[in-house]
């Protein structure tokens, strides 16, 4: 167990890339290196990927977005958003969002390196993952206009083939889209920009 932080770091040198994000990306969808090509303007923003130990195994945690007007309503993510104008950079944004969404302190956990990023073509987000190390994971809370719950969940899971599934979705506007990936994690449909990042970390996962 010792060894598997020194191995994470060691994979994130050299990334899987957006090769990796296709068994997750709905139909159609395009790589976000050619859809930032025609994009007019986009916004930076960044999450954090927090990976700790708890009894034996390695854990990390998503969030369930509450249920609100907008874009990623009721979804589930890893802790993160914009960049704010004060931030001195990308990795800051990831921190400071993991304090003000689950009260994990900004200068706890070790940062090992980042994936690869996501364009969100519905929002105009890029999104920078940010993967931290937190030897002794503190109670962490929710905030509440924010997170309507933590999910810890076990990282060995990635490794199953079977946790990756596919499924119809019907959206606010009534449109459903067919056959659209997703890893099926506590109970709950993760899809989207975040399973992209989970199918880059289950990729490098598979490696170590």
């Amino acid at each position: 167990m010792n060894s598997f932080i020194p191995a994470l770091r060691a994979q994130l040198q050299t990334l899987p890339g957006e090769e990796s994000h296709v068994e997750a990306m709905p139909l159609n969808r395009p790589f976000s290196s050619l859809a930032l090509q025609t994009a007019e303007h986009f916004r930076q923003s960044a999450v954090g990927i927090v990976v700790y130990p708890l009894q034996g195994a390695w854990k990390s945690v998503l969030i369930q977005r509450p249920n609100y007007e907008g874009t990623h309503s009721n979804q589930i993510a890893f802790p993160g958003g914009k960049k704010d104008s004060d931030d001195p950079d990308l990795e800051f944004t990831a921190r400071r969002e993991c304090h003000e969404e689950i009260g994990l302190p900004v200068d706890l956990g070790i940062c090992l390196g980042r994936l690869t990023s996501v364009y969100i073509p519905v929002s105009q987000f890029i999104v920078e993952p940010y993967i931290f190390f937190v030897e002794e994971l503190p109670e962490l809370r929710a905030e509440p206009r924010e997170v309507a719950s933590i999910i810890p969940f076990d990282l060995s899971i990635l490794r199953d083939d079977q946790i990756l599934q596919r499924t119809d979705m019907r959206f606010k506007d009534g449109i459903v889209r067919k056959d659209i990936p997703y890893f099926s994690i506590e109970g709950k449909i993760v899809w989207g920009a975040t399973a992209m990042m989970l199918a880059e970390l289950r990729a490098i996962l598979k490696r170590i």
